[in-house]
């Protein structure tokens, strides 16, 4: 009899022990961080458009610039733009990276093979990884626009003095 009381309490005491263990991917933690991972999401694919938009631009430049003869000024304003198409390149791909190594850690939280400590600590570190390449792209866009009114102004110029 006292053997089976024994296991009954054994029995009680597990069942606690183990009920009182959350599933990481049910914790507020978890939760904040797969909506973290959705919002890095949705800034990548901004990225994406305005990138997308960029190399538009580009190809229209230079389809302008086409029917104008050596001029220096218009090639200078297509080396400044092709380079920031590079660094613009470089940033989505460091951010696809990025994306990559959330993700990896949402899955390796979720299954418990991270402690919340660990999340937090990579999680941190991943966000702001993440605002400084939001910024990176707002200066980047900045240029772009920079560079699109500078051509513009130029390729008004060009055709007054056509025009003269």
């Amino acid at each position: 009899m006292k053997l089976i009381q024994s296991l009954a309490v054994l029995f009680v005491v597990m069942i606690s022990l183990s009920s009182c263990k959350q599933n990481p991917a049910e914790s507020a933690e978890h939760l904040a961080l797969v909506e973290a991972h959705e919002e890095m999401e949705e800034s990548h694919m901004m990225m994406k458009e305005a990138h997308n938009a960029m190399s538009d631009d580009h190809s229209e430049m230079m389809l302008e610039h086409e029917q104008i003869e050596n001029d220096s000024l218009h090639m200078i304003t297509e080396q400044k733009h092709s380079m920031l198409l590079s660094k613009h390149d470089e940033l989505l791909a460091k951010h696809s990276n990025l994306l990559e190594r959330h993700a990896t850690l949402e899955k390796d939280h979720k299954s418990g093979n991270v402690t919340m400590e660990d999340m937090k600590k990579d999680h941190e570190n991943m966000m702001e990884e993440h605002q400084m390449m939001k910024k990176e792209h707002e200066m980047l866009e900045k240029e772009h626009e920079q560079i699109k009114a500078e051509d513009s102004k130029m390729m008004e110029e060009h055709q007054k003095e056509d025009e003269a």
